[in-house]
């Protein structure tokens, strides 16, 4: 197993307060999509819906997944302006959160 270099997965795993609407989180998606705009050391980002039919979600219903070249990347990202003036709008309509930072490994079989 290798351990990749620098580079760091930043995920969000989220259930929104019950009564927000769908167009109200589809408005929220786009703020979120954009911040790979404003932000610099934020490189890539990507999102979706559960659709495992395991059922063990614990509520949670949608995944939010940037990727930065650093540890460092993601400390600038979580002080910039422009990532705290949305997590207050974003955090505020959500029920739970868990957020986890990894560096990915990668496993040659």
């Amino acid at each position: 197993m290798e351990e990749a270099q620098g580079l760091v997965k930043h995920v969000l795993l989220a259930k929104f307060k019950d009564g927000i609407s769908e167009s109200k989180i589809e408005e929220l998606i786009k703020g979120y999509t954009n911040l790979v705009n404003l932000i610099e050391p934020m490189k890539s980002f990507n999102w979706g819906k559960d659709v495992s039919f395991e059922n063990l979600h614990q509520g949670f219903t949608h995944v939010f997944e940037s990727t930065f070249e650093s540890t460092e990347g993601v400390a600038e990202y979580v002080a910039h302006p422009a990532h705290v003036d949305f997590a207050n709008l974003f955090l505020s309509n959500l029920e739970k959160v868990i957020v986890i930072d990894y560096k990915p490994t990668t496993v040659h079989v």
